[in-house]
């Protein structure tokens, strides 16, 4: 959508990039926020189930539908928004095997998983995926800041930083502190999710 927006304003390659990596980068926080909530033990499975009561109480099969969508929204929108950031930079062969490689890694995870009757451990997955999903929002929030930068939309102050493209890092003041101020945010509210889940099983 931010893409979408900023091109047909006539806009240069660069602020398309930085726009729409900086709105991924957001959404993602977001989205590792959320996940990082629901990596305790028992509360996604109790999200869902709230959901799920309340829909078949309506008996209705748009509220159904609304679940199962909301159930897989979220992932679903980060992995566009993420693929649609990397794809300007001229990636589109490794994104491509990216995708591959999960999609089989996926499929045999899956036919392990039912072959041996193993069940996912909710809570660690979550976990794991949450603090992989706030790297790439920090990563984004770097690339974004710097897209912009080199559109001329921001100005850019240079300081001895070391510049590692792949990680969003680049010697300058503003890209330096967006990424700090995402990563800063998603270190307290882990600390907030956290110290929630704590005083839940004390109480």
């Amino acid at each position: 959508m931010a893409t979408y927006f900023v091109s047909i304003s006539g806009a240069s390659r660069e602020v398309t990039e930085g726009v729409s990596s900086l709105f991924a980068a957001i959404v993602l926080l977001s989205v590792g926020l959320w996940m990082h909530q629901k990596s305790t033990a028992g509360k996604w499975q109790a999200y869902l189930k709230e959901k799920l009561s309340a829909a078949m109480t309506r008996r209705s099969a748009w509220a159904l539908f609304a679940l199962a969508f909301i159930a897989v929204y979220r992932e679903v929108f980060e992995t566009v928004l993420f693929y649609s950031a990397l794809a300007g930079d001229g990636n589109n062969g490794a994104l491509l095997g990216g995708l591959l490689s999960g999609v089989a890694a996926l499929t045999i995870l899956a036919w392990l998983m039912l072959r041996t009757s193993a069940r996912m451990p909710i809570g660690k997955f979550f976990s794991l995926s949450s603090i992989l999903v706030a790297v790439l929002a920090v990563v984004l929030a770097g690339k974004g800041v710097a897209g912009l930068q080199e559109a001329g939309w921001l100005s850019a102050s240079p300081i001895h930083w070391p510049r590692i493209e792949v990680l969003g890092i680049y010697p300058s003041a503003e890209t330096t502190l967006a990424q700090a101020v995402i990563l800063i945010i998603a270190l307290v509210g882990f600390a907030l999710n956290a110290q929630t889940a704590r005083r839940s099983q004390a109480a």
